[in-house]
């Protein structure tokens, strides 16, 4: 590790258009995703003299001020074991020069930090190290798999998060939820916001002054005490499905922080060892050709086995 000084760092306009806690995890390498988040809270990092908050866009010109931090040395950057470089490569659903996507396997955060070495963009950077504007475009909760895009260029990154802004982005996920659906879609409008516990961890909970949220959610298929539905997302919120499904009475099996209890344990003895949801595609505008894209990852196979074992008559108590 090295120690740097107090540096000045005016952003490019290759560089604009980044959030400024992605700018900060690229840029401060070696430095824990904790660390630059508490440097961010303290107002340790300034852009222009004052503070920002870690979602920040960057303009081209901002002129940021970066505290001393320790940072690795380039010949400490690692080497990605083996078997993850093979996993990702495989994993991969959609690559050209400007757009990436990658079926993230459930349990891989978009990020490391917090005690995770390798994040997605960690290990796809050292994959790709040509790609030198590889950046995350959104994110998946660690425990939920599936689709994930990624731009290679500042200008496709640019593009897509104004369509993400504007609606121009479509998701869809499926998630195996407790109880019978019925027939008809629902629309959920809950606003949303996020609350720190004592002990740190990060919770979301229906709150009329939190963030508006939209999700619209279609019955796919029914089981005894289950129902496999697709969720659509109008918004992005944190933990968005997984808190307008509790709140509505169908928690999604397999989640350990908003889920049932019973529920879950029922369904471990089907096989189900992980939070059940998955992004199962996404289409957009290609930052490049301008042409619709519609990009799937299909269902994995623990998660196919759970339905296949509910089709044969497992029950749950």
């Amino acid at each position: 590790m090295v120690d740097t000084g107090v540096r000045q760092r005016q952003v490019s306009g290759e560089e604009a258009g980044q959030r400024l806690d992605n700018f900060l995890l690229r840029v401060l390498k070696g430095v824990p995703r904790s660390h630059i988040y508490k440097i961010l809270r303290s107002g340790e990092v300034r852009v222009n003299g004052g503070r920002a908050r870690p979602h920040y866009h960057l303009a081209e010109g901002d002129i940021l001020r970066l505290p001393p931090v320790r940072v690795a040395a380039s010949n400490e950057t690692g080497r990605l074991p083996d078997s993850l470089a093979r996993s990702l490569e495989q994993a991969i659903l959609y690559e050209d020069n400007y757009v990436l996507v990658l079926d993230k396997p459930s349990g891989l955060a978009v990020h490391g930090g917090s005690g995770l070495r390798w994040g997605a963009i960690e290990a796809l950077r050292l994959l790709r190290p040509a790609a030198a504007g590889l950046e995350l475009v959104h994110r998946l909760d660690r425990d939920t798999s599936g689709c994930l895009i990624l731009s290679k260029r500042r200008s496709a990154l640019r593009a897509l998060h104004e369509a993400f802004r504007e609606g121009g982005v479509e998701k869809h996920y499926l998630a195996l939820v407790a109880g019978r659906w019925g027939r008809d879609a629902r629309e959920v409008t809950l606003a949303l916001r996020k609350n720190t516990l004592q002990s740190g961890e990060r919770v979301v909970r229906v709150d009329a002054a939190g963030k508006a949220a939209h999700t619209t959610f279609v019955p796919v298929e029914a089981f005894a005490t289950a129902t496999l539905v697709r969720a659509e997302l109008d918004t992005g919120r944190t933990h968005q499905i997984r808190v307008h499904l509790q709140a509505i009475g169908y928690p999604v099996a397999g989640d350990d922080k908003y889920g049932d209890a019973a529920f879950n344990r029922s369904l471990q003895g089907l096989g189900l060892k992980r939070l059940f949801l998955h992004a199962a595609h996404v289409t957009f505008r290609h930052p490049g050709s301008g042409e619709s894209l519609r990009v799937e990852a299909p269902l994995p196979e623990d998660l196919a086995a759970v339905l296949a074992r509910l089709r044969e008559g497992g029950t749950t108590p």
